[in-house]
């Protein structure tokens, strides 16, 4: 069997197409070793981390200056009692020494009956470091899923070890390695106003590294692996929507690939993959809802994550500060990003999973309860879609169900965004899509509903004062500007509760630059 493009577990050059993980990295990692640091590597879930410390064991073993272990803490979640806790990270280290056939093992055993899970991990690789002839590197993977007290005994023994290898032979260098960096395993210990004083376990790392997305030309490289092996190819344009829609996130660039080759272009293997299939596996990718985005999604139930996201999906004018512990870490689990000078979702099929999630129930209640809102209702007669029609009849809608809707989301202030989202998702599920574009500070959320091939672009904007509508028409025109179309659609929705609904809910067109707007009041 040749290789594929892998969506499971580390990739392995002789079974799966891949890109060399430490190239995106970088060279300090070596540099950090040599300099015997200790340090952080941090990535969002599926990007490539234990492939990549998996292969730098290796490197560093072939190269044979140093005994290089890989040791999963997986096994130590949920167990934050260090009486536990520790017991397990010994096992964990034991086995990956008798797997590896490191020598001296009875040293370690030796060393880790020594004292008790205050100090038995710090006990055992002092032994064990004596006792071989090369320095020992350590990868912890999964470092983040370690809790409570065991986290900080854990960390206060290699805190003790590092400060004092001066005095004894402790681990030469080690890596700390998970979805955050270590300022959130404290975050995640302890409320802000406590403290564990000037000699904190969390003060051992030199520095802390990320592993960078796919650029686009490593996407065409990736697909061109599997051109060697085939010979189907991807067209450039359907490796441009790749890049588009995924930003580079490495599980979604293989995910894409794998349902083209494997489902879309089963029959004919030799078929180009274009554009079109790519976007088809795209949607399929979101309608499956599999357990990459089932993971990442449940992180918007947390108030931290929710503080970050609801400006973006309103276009909040609440100020995100980059510098903020809950920013830091809606960008360390891959949410968002801020390379464009905006906070944002990480990629675009990221934002469409984010509000599909969020407005998920009211989608199945609009399907269950509102049987007219479908899409034959909307088509003219050459098959384009009525938006006129579609609009009046959600004004209609939110004038109904406004507050009841509204009251079920825990994202409140993005409650008419996601209701009217919903509203347009169960109609264009028909056979259209929408594209999202939305980012915190903006005051707006673009859509463009896409059907027929023909776009539609919908600017929706929350009244904050007598301004909302002279804006919202240079930021719809623009936005037009940029779909190349001539109409568009400019939703404004008024949350005063002293102006009555007859005075909210209104529509009328205006001529901006020879473009049409429709406004309509909600």
């Amino acid at each position: 069997m040749g290789r594929i493009f892998n969506v499971a577990g580390p990739c392995n050059p002789q079974k799966h197409y891949m890109i060399d993980a430490a190239r995106r990295l970088g060279a300090e990692v070596f540099s950090l070793i040599s300099e015997e640091q200790f340090f952080v590597i941090h990535a969002a879930r599926q990007t490539g981390k234990t492939t990549l410390l998996v292969d730098l064991t290796e490197r560093l073993n072939h190269e044979g200056q140093y005994y290089a272990l890989y040791c999963s803490l997986e096994n130590a979640d949920g167990h934050p009692d260090p009486e536990t806790g520790v017991p397990i990270i010994l096992n964990a280290i034991e086995r990956e020494l008798t797997l590896n056939c490191f020598p001296h093992l009875d040293k370690f055993k030796e060393g880790a009956k020594i004292g008790g899970s205050a100090d038995a991990l710090q006990n055992a690789l002092i032994a064990y470091c004596r006792s071989i002839e090369k320095p020992l590197v350590i990868f912890f993977d999964e470092a983040d899923s370690l809790s409570g007290q065991t986290l900080i005994t854990f960390l206060r023994q290699l805190r003790n070890g590092y400060v004092n290898r001066a005095r004894y032979s402790f681990v030469h260098s080690l890596g700390l390695i998970g979805m955050r960096n270590i300022r959130d395993y404290r975050d995640q210990y302890r409320s802000p106003e406590q403290t564990l004083g000037s000699i904190s376990p969390f003060n051992i790392v030199t520095s802390a590294m990320t592993l960078r997305n796919f650029t686009h030309e490593e996407i065409a490289e990736l697909y061109a692996q599997h051109t060697a092996d085939t010979g189907q190819t991807f067209e450039e344009a359907a490796t441009e929507l790749v890049w588009r829609r995924t930003q580079g996130q490495p599980w979604l660039v293989n995910a894409i690939a794998r349902e083209i080759v494997q489902n879309i272009t089963k029959e004919e293997p030799q078929s180009p993959a274009t554009a079109q299939m790519a976007e088809a596996a795209i949607q399929t990718l979101i309608l499956q809802r599999g357990t990459h985005f089932d993971s990442l999604m449940a992180r918007l139930r947390e108030e931290r994550v929710q503080r970050v996201i609801e400006p973006i999906i309103t276009g909040g004018t609440g100020r995100v500060d980059p510098n903020e512990d809950d920013y830091l870490y809606a960008k360390d689990v891959g949410l968002i990003r801020d390379d464009r000078k905006k906070v944002e979702p990480a990629n675009p099929i990221y934002g469409e999973i984010i509000v599909r999630t969020l407005n998920w129930r009211t989608q199945q209640e609009i399907e269950r309860h509102g049987a007219a809102y479908q899409l034959p209702r909307y088509l003219k007669e050459d098959g384009t879609l009525d938006m006129d029609y579609l609009l009046r009849d959600f004004q209609s809608f939110w004038r109904e169900n406004a507050a009841i809707w509204q009251e079920r989301y825990d994202y409140k202030e993005a409650g008419p965004q996601l209701v009217m989202q919903a509203f347009l998702q169960r109609v264009v599920n028909g056979g259209g899509q929408i594209l999202r574009e939305m980012a915190a500070e903006t005051r707006r959320v673009d859509l463009c509903v896409v059907f027929k091939e023909r776009k539609y672009p919908i600017e929706l904007k929350i009244r904050y004062s007598e301004g909302t509508r002279d804006e919202g028409l240079k930021q719809i025109t623009a936005y037009m500007d940029t779909l190349g179309v001539d109409a568009g659609w400019l939703v404004i929705f008024d949350r005063r509760k002293t102006i009555s609904w007859k005075k909210k809910l209104t529509v009328k067109k205006q001529s901006v630059d020879g473009k049409t707007v429709n406004l309509i009041g909600c």
